[in-house]
């Protein structure tokens, strides 16, 4: 009897606590639709009758949606049914959209996400780790560009790509361009205010150090340039993430001068070919190279013909200038390479952009205005910089583990040149003068299981411990626009502050990190502009 009273109490309790899930799961449904109805409609009260808002809002009932929300994911790590999707998505044409969001955001206490292009390494652009009901505004629209070759400026908006930047630089000069990345997909919102670097970068430093002007929408969802939001405000959003501190609009660039000739090359060598002994010159000359010369070092990991594996190193470079000088140059203080005139390609700027990233022979331009990336596969990318040499044993005991692990490819881009001259407090991003390269971890997978994801972020974390011995350290830096979550979360309590600090003194070092955070702490006293690894308030 005992026992049978005890099945009828289990039974009982199974059904009330079934009853308490479907009201809790009802209640939340609602409370979710009630605050999605409240946001809407305080967007639909603030809206600028002369551009309306409302067909630029995308719920989750909408059947263009999903559409919506995936063709600016570019990491498959985080398309998955159970990645945190948005109550809604705002695709702006007009900065009405964007400062009606921002008011009614803070009012309805909803999290906010920017996405330019979508290409943060962590998807923070259009994901939460936390249970925060979020919103994303989706800035692809709003991509201007005006190029003023008699003054060298151009105003680009946030939502370009730098594809389309370059292009519509070359469509007015070929005696123009900008210092930024050489991914064309890459979009100018986030690229631009967390530094954003190129294969001119020792000419002419970091994009950032080439921005004159901003217009930014604060917290209280007015529209600023450099003069109203003032030098600090100004100085924090070029280089210390934009998305800490209000949504950029646009940025004013000044366009740099480069020859209407210059050359590339793409030599390969193999660990056969003494590739250790290679690495530790480069590690020792390519950031004392010509101010022109941009040589980067890529190891990949091949299968040999003898059916084990060999490591492959390829040195993509840009010399802004002849192939006569060049192979002068590097015969002079590289011979090592054994470059040969032969292997030079003289072409214009914007060729080059073409050739660096591998567009295939007789490409038009014009695919530079294309949106759609290469491919799409999950991925993992860290950083870590380089300030003492590395030896030839050291890069053999590299290239060794690299042989271990699966699918590892470490980028190596050189440092110095203009980069020694601009001081480390210029900007947020310090990462100057004592550094010799930046190095980029990057791993790259088909399979969308997630023991394939796991075992793949093992992989990539593996390697980077490898590398401990041989990167900086207090602080191990960190390249903020390689966004990686490994290095420090921030919760955003009590703690938020000491919580920042693992990351930002990476990212920025200390001085600029506290720079930072007394400039969010003045323009987003409430934090209202946050995410994972965002700027904190002094207040937390």
């Amino acid at each position: 009897m005992a026992i049978t009273s005890s099945n009828s109490n289990m039974q009982i309790s199974n059904f009330i606590f079934t009853l308490l899930l479907v009201f809790l799961s009802t209640q939340s449904f609602a409370t979710s639709s009630s605050i999605t109805e409240r946001f809407i409609q305080c967007l639909n009260n603030r809206e600028d009758p002369s551009f309306p808002i409302t067909g630029e809002v995308y719920t989750p009932g909408n059947s263009s949606y999903p559409t919506v929300l995936q063709n600016y994911i570019r990491n498959l790590r985080f398309n998955e049914t159970t990645t945190p999707k948005p109550i809604l998505i705002i695709t702006a044409e007009h900065v009405s959209h964007i400062q009606a969001a921002v008011v009614c955001g803070k009012q309805n206490r909803l999290l906010m996400k920017t996405r330019s292009g979508g290409h943060d390494y962590e998807g923070l652009s259009y994901l939460t780790n936390t249970n925060e009901p979020f919103f994303i505004v989706d800035m692809f629209n709003l991509r201007s560009i005006d190029v003023d070759v008699e003054e060298e400026t151009a105003w680009v908006q946030a939502g370009a790509t730098l594809g389309e930047v370059y292009y519509r630089i070359a469509e007015k000069s070929n005696r123009h361009g900008f210092p930024s990345g050489v991914c064309p997909t890459v979009g100018v919102g986030g690229h631009f205010s967390g530094g954003g670097y190129g294969n001119m970068m020792r000419k002419y430093g970091l994009s950032v150090d080439n921005i004159v002007d901003a217009q930014l929408i604060d917290v209280n969802g007015k529209l600023l340039n450099r003069r109203t939001m003032g030098e600090d405000l100004f100085w924090a959003i070029t280089g210390g993430g934009g998305v800490s501190f209000g949504v950029v609009l646009a940025y004013k660039i000044q366009l740099v001068r480069v020859p209407e000739v210059v050359t590339v090359f793409n030599v390969e060598r193999r660990s056969e070919q003494n590739l250790s002994t290679l690495a530790e010159r480069w590690i020792q000359v390519a950031y004392n190279l010509d101010d022109n010369l941009f040589v980067r070092m890529t190891f990949s990991v091949m299968n040999s013909t003898n059916g084990g594996k060999t490591v492959r190193a390829v040195f993509p470079s840009l010399y802004l200038g002849n192939s006569r000088d060049l192979v002068t140059i590097m015969n002079k203080d590289f011979p090592e390479l054994g470059l040969q005139e032969s292997d030079c390609i003289e072409m214009s700027w914007i060729e080059s952009v073409m050739y660096y990233w591998g567009f295939p022979d007789g490409t038009p331009t014009t695919a530079l205005l294309s949106r759609t990336p290469q491919r799409l596969n999950p991925f993992k990318i860290k950083s870590d910089y380089v300030q003492n040499p590395i030896s030839k044993q050291d890069f053999e005991f590299i290239f060794e583990r690299m042989k271990e692990l699966e699918n590892q490819m470490l980028a190596f881009n050189p440092y110095g040149g203009r980069m020694n001259e601009i001081s480390e407090f210029a900007k947020p991003f310090p990462h100057r003068v004592g550094n010799i390269a930046k190095i980029q971890y990057e791993v790259n997978w088909d399979d969308l299981s997630d023991e394939a994801e796991n075992r793949f972020l093992n992989f990539t974390r593996l390697m980077y411990e490898y590398m401990t011995p041989f990167v900086s350290k207090n602080p191990r830096e960190a390249f903020l626009n390689y966004r990686d979550l490994d290095i420090g979360i921030n919760s955003h309590g009590r703690n938020a502050y000491i919580e920042g600090m693992v990351y930002g003194h990476k990212y920025f070092k200390e001085t600029n990190y506290e720079r930072l955070v007394r400039v969010k702490t003045r323009v987003d006293p409430d934090n209202f502009f946050r995410n994972e690894q965002s700027i904190p308030t002094l207040s937390s």
